[in-house]
Parts: C-alpha cells; sequence; structure tokens
C-alpha cells in the first residue's frame, strides 16, 4: 500500500512503525488545484512560479502532506528526512497534514517514484520516438488491457516530473505500465528508465523532430538509443523497431534484449499490406505474422496510422495476449487513440481536422496524406510554422509546400515560416492565387470564415506556440 511511511521509507531507509505514517496516500500532484483527500502535494519551485506558495490551498484541499524543500513557517507539522539521526524522534510529534522537508523536491519525488515502482511485480513497456509517441501509448494499453491490469501514462506526463508522477499512480494489483518517454538532450531517456526499469521498449521512428535543443539529428538517435540500451537480456527484455526506418533498425546493434520488428515490408517479423484508408472510418490492411494473414480494420485516420497498430500489436503478441484479444484492443476504446486529430463541424457547412496539437515535416505531410483520401468540394490546408528543426527548418518547410500542391486546392499559410511553405508549393507548380500566406491567426481567421464552404475540408496544423487550436475555437463558433 503507497503511504506515507511508503514516502519515509524511499527517502531515507527508514521503516518506522507510526498511526500518522500508515496513512494511505491516493494519489500524488504537483498542482495544488488537483489536490483532494489524501493526496500528497509536491511543491516544485518553477521560473514562474513557486508550489510553496500553495501549500494552503493543497492542505484545505485535503493533501495529508507536501514535499518541501525550504521552511514554511510554524502553520504546519513538519518531519524534516534530511536529518536521519532524529527522524524517529521528530515522528511522536507530527500531526497531519504534515511536510516532509527535503533538499529537492523534484529528486524527492523521482526516488519515490522510482522506490515505489521497485516494490511492485508490474511489467513496464517504455514508449519514444519522434512522432506517434502517445497514440501507440494508447493503443498499446488498450489491447494489453485485455487481459491485463493496466495502467498508463496519462497525457503527455513523458518527462523527468510527469514520468514519476505515473509511476505513483500504480496500485499493487496492476501488472503492466505502459509509458510514454519523451526526449530533449541526451541522458534523458536513460534517466527516466532507471526510474521506470522497462522490460519493453518501442522505438517509433526518429526525425529531426527537437533537434535545435538536442544539438543534432545524431543526438537524437544517440537519446533514443538510449530505451534500447536500458532494456533487460534476453528474454526477459524485448526491443520493438521499426522495420522501415533504417536509423531505428541500427539499434538492434546495442540490443541484449530480444529484437521484434514491425513495418510494412516482409522481412519485419510483424507486417502489413494492402493498406486503404477509408478517410473518417478508419484504415483496413492485412496483417502477416508467423505464417497467419489476417484482415483487420482500425477506427484510426490516415494510412500512418497502420504503423501505429502495428506497434500496439507488437507489444500484444511479444506479451503472449492472442489475436482475438489484440484486435479487440485495436478497436481503440472507442477511438480514444486518435488524441491529436478531431474533425469538428466549420462554417457554412464546412469540416475542420484539428491537428493543432504540434506539427513536424513528417507528421503534417502524414496529416495532408490523409486529407488527400478524404471527399470534398475543396480541400484546404491551413498550415503553420514547424518550429525546433534547426538546421532542418528550410527543408522541412519547403518538403510540406511540396505536398501540399498535390493534395489541396487552397493553401493557407500562417507565420513567419509560412512562406517557406509556400516557396515549396510555388516550385512544385501550384498557382499563386491558390496560396494565401497570413500574418496570424486573425488574418486566417478573416480569409478562412468568407472563403470556405458547404462540403470543403480544411485541414488545421502547426506548431503548438502558434496557438493554431484557437483558430479551430473561432472557426468552430462560426460553424
Amino acid at each position: 500500500m503507497l503511504s506515507l511511511g511508503t514516502a519515509v521509507t524511499a527517502l531515507t531507509g527508514l521503516h518506522l512503525d507510526n498511526a500518522v505514517l500508515s496513512k494511505s496516500i491516493v494519489n500524488v500532484v504537483i498542482d495544488s488545484r488537483q489536490a483532494v483527500q489524501d493526496t500528497v502535494f509536491v511543491a516544485l519551485a518553477g521560473e514562474k512560479d513557486d508550489g510553496h506558495q500553495y501549500l494552503e490551498q493543497a492542505f484545505g484541499q485535503g493533501a495529508i502532506a507536501a514535499f518541501v524543500e525550504h521552511d514554511v513557517g510554524s502553520n504546519f507539522s513538519c518531519l524534516d528526512l534530511r536529518d536521519v539521526s532524529s527522524i524517529e524522534h521528530q515522528v511522536d510529534h507530527i500531526v497531519l497534514p504534515v511536510c516532509l522537508r527535503v533538499s529537492d523536491t523534484l529528486k524527492a519525488l523521482q526516488r519515490f517514484a522510482q522506490y515505489w515502482r521497485n516494490q511492485l511485480n508490474v511489467r513496464v513497456v517504455g514508449i519514444t520516438g519522434s512522432v506517434g509517441k502517445t497514440t501507440t501509448k494508447e493503443l498499446a494499453s488498450s489491447v494489453l488491457s485485455k487481459r491485463f491490469k493496466t495502467l498508463k501514462s496519462e497525457g503527455n506526463l513523458n518527462n523527468e516530473i510527469g514520468l514519476p508522477l505515473s509511476l505513483l499512480a500504480l496500485q499493487e494489483s496492476h501488472e503492466y505500465a505502459v509509458l510514454e518517454m519523451g526526449f530533449y538532450t541526451r541522458g534523458e531517456i536513460k534517466f527516466l528508465c532507471d526510474i521506470a526499469s522497462p522490460h519493453v521498449g518501442v522505438i517509433t521512428n526518429v526525425y529531426p523532430v527537437h533537434v535545435e535543443r538536442a544539438g543534432s539529428l545524431a543526438n537524437i538517435v544517440a537519446g533514443k538509443s538510449e530505451l534500447v540500451e536500458a532494456l533487460p537480456k534476453s528474454p526477459d527484455g524485448i526491443s520493438i523497431l521499426n522495420a522501415d526506418e533504417p536509423i531505428v533498425m541500427a539499434m538492434s546493434a546495442k540490443a541484449s534484449s530480444r529484437v521484434f520488428t514491425y513495418g510494412l515490408n516482409s522481412r519485419a517479423d510483424l507486417w502489413a499490406s494492402d493498406v486503404n484508408s477509408m478517410g473518417l472510418n478508419g484504415v483496413k490492411f492485412k496483417v502477416h505474422y508467423d505464417g497467419d494473414i489476417l484482415h483487420v480494420r482500425v477506427p484510426l485516420l490516415g494510412r500512418h496510422s497502420v504503423h501505429t497498430a502495428l506497434r500496439a500489436a507488437s507489444v500484444g503478441l511479444v506479451e503472449g495476449l492472442t489475436w482475438q484479444e489484440i484486435l479487440e484492443g485495436l478497436q481503440a476504446q472507442d477511438g480514444q487513440a486518435q488524441l491529436r486529430l478531431y474533425a469538428v463541424p466549420g462554417p457554412h457547412g464546412s469540416m475542420l481536422l484539428d491537428d493543432s496539437y504540434n506539427a513536424s515535416p513528417e507528421s503534417t505531410i502524414a496529416a495532408l496524406n490523409l486529407l488527400d483520401d478524404l471527399d470534398a468540394v475543396k480541400r484546404v490546408a491551413v498550415l503553420g510554422d514547424m518550429l525546433e528543426l534547426g538546421p532542418f527548418e528550410h527543408q522541412g518547410h519547403i518538403s510540406v509546400g511540396t505536398r501540399a500542391r498535390h493534395v489541396v486546392d487552397l493553401l493557407v499559410t500562417v507565420g513567419e515560416l509560412g512562406p517557406l511553405i509556400a516557396e515549396g508549393a510555388l516550385n512544385a507548380g501550384m498557382a499563386t492565387d491558390e496560396i494565401v500566406q497570413c500574418r496570424d491567426r486573425k488574418h486566417a481567421l478573416n480569409y478562412l470564415s468568407n472563403n470556405i464552404g458547404r462540403g470543403d475540408v480544411v485541414l488545421i496544423k502547426g506548431s503548438r506556440s502558434l496557438g493554431l487550436d484557437s483558430l479551430v475555437n473561432d472557426l468552430e463558433i462560426l460553424a
């Protein structure tokens, strides 16, 4: 049982028999607004905000303890975990709610999560890659949950803060945890693996996403490879690699685990053929495995989603599920695995494809391919800047514009890098009157509200900082 005593043991090594410390914990949060009865609040000091300012709010909403790293006055009981020699004496005087004083609240959160994970008999699946992590996580957990009690990381809790929070949501009854692992710099995924101890590692792909922060594509490859390197030896450890990506397949040389491959070519252990997009009705294909051929349809959008389905099926296969269980899981729990692309009504009878969460050249081209599969009076793409591409910025935007020329009837660009997308489309033969370059969202809203109509399908995609989700909301209001 996760308790205050568990936290004390994790951070000090002491096992104390105390009524206050035996209090069970239902959740661990870093946002005081999420505090409820019997939660633990971790006061993190950020660049703009300091969680210590919200202790009273957290305790007022039912939190029974808080990790703190500096004196918070005499209003609350305090147990100083930095002084192990005096803890047994201190314990006799504490009452709830209690502040647990540590040197570094983030490190304390991470140590607590690592300790708790190691107390549990749970098998962990780690997922990383440049594109498709979250949808793969959702679908893989859907598959595993057909037989096992499975926890998945919520939203995009995939970093040094989010992953520990996910692990602390584990209960003793959980048999599997499916965790997304994000990456910005080398060593980050290794650090997450040290906390989570994954058995299965899934690599989706490697593209120059966030290369501006990572420094180079080589650094991204090395960083993603850390998941493969961290897995246990075969047969307990299993690396699931994308056979269609040479960069990913090269990671097999670093694996001491078993390697299982998936893709669209017959050299893979699990492969798909006869892929057919049915637009908003999903995608169907044949799947080949160990001499068997199955006909599969999944409610995911776009031909690129076949790789997502193959990754989830691979997890099910290596973990011993039957095809019946896998196929049921691939139905994506009523489509919830398609997290980031929604079809919503637009002005004057148009339809909006909201893919405004984020963008890279690869994911944008995949979204354009989906748009190409749909019947429409007019296909419109509203494309914004794709950020953090570093030296790949120019070519990435040009390639998106080139693909747009072959798909859309009208291209609307938004942002400072929009002219590069327009340049790619023009160079590929698109007419100038089929391209509109907008300074910002407001300009795009004014243009679109007067130039899209019944039967038109409008794709909206760009990096998150452009706020194109607000453009979607404004257009939806006009519907």
